[in-house]
């Protein structure tokens, strides 16, 4: 069966800090050496996953952060006041 891109995969279930934590895990263990071409490259992928799932929650994060501050904006200094017409 194709794969429509509506299923949610493993990864779209995990936290920030789950994928974080996992993205350091997989940096050290690429950057202490002693594996594989064949595991590096499978460290280096999942890497750039979780990398991604890291993108989208700080760009969640960002747009929340960016509408929060847009409605609580104030304009700078005093109210302007129309003249007085009497």
């Amino acid at each position: 069966m194709a794969d429509t891109g509506t299923a949610p995969t493993p990864d779209d279930t995990l936290g920030y800090e789950q994928a974080r934590d996992e993205l350091i895990e997989v940096v050290r263990r690429l950057e202490a050496g002693g594996t594989t071409l064949e595991e590096s490259l499978a460290l280096w992928e999942r890497g750039e996953e979780l990398a991604q799932v890291c993108r989208r929650w700080l760009d969640g994060a960002r747009a929340r952060l960016d509408a929060a501050l847009a409605g609580t904006e104030e304009p700078e200094g005093p109210p302007k006041q129309e003249p007085d017409e009497t």
